[in-house]
């Protein structure tokens, strides 16, 4: 069977092309909803930091005053996750971001889940 190569001698080079722009569009939203100068989603619910996927091990990493009294996810201080510090939408840092829970791993600059606690707090969202 023909590949594209075969048919187009430039399909090589189209290829890249895409692939380096696919790669520049996820960089340029990442630089556009730049996590340290946000803090939304650490600061959009309570009972979004729950735990659920963690081992033991990576909640014992966890210092305690960062973990709520029942032991489901991250203490809160109303909607805002206790080991947040600075201002939402100016400079924002994560006090425990090397063992942070899965949960606020998988939020990624630009996701629904980014855009949803943007919205919230009304920061830009485009």
């Amino acid at each position: 069977m023909p590949q594209d190569t075969d048919r187009n001698p430039a399909a090589p080079g189209l290829s890249a092309l895409v692939t380096a722009a696919s790669l520049l569009s996820q960089r340029s939203t990442a630089a556009l909803f730049d996590c340290q100068s946000c803090g939304a989603c650490c600061s959009y619910s309570a009972e979004w930091p729950r735990f659920s996927t963690e081992d033991d091990a990576q909640l014992d990493r966890i210092p305690e005053k960062y973990v709520a009294a029942n032991l489901s996810g991250m203490r809160c201080e109303g909607v805002r996750c206790s080991a947040l510090s600075g201002e939402i939408g100016k400079s924002t840092a994560c006090g425990i971001y090397d063992v942070r829970p899965d949960v606020c791993r998988a939020c990624m600059p630009g996701d629904d889940d980014c855009l949803m606690a943007r919205r919230a707090h009304g920061l830009p969202t485009a």
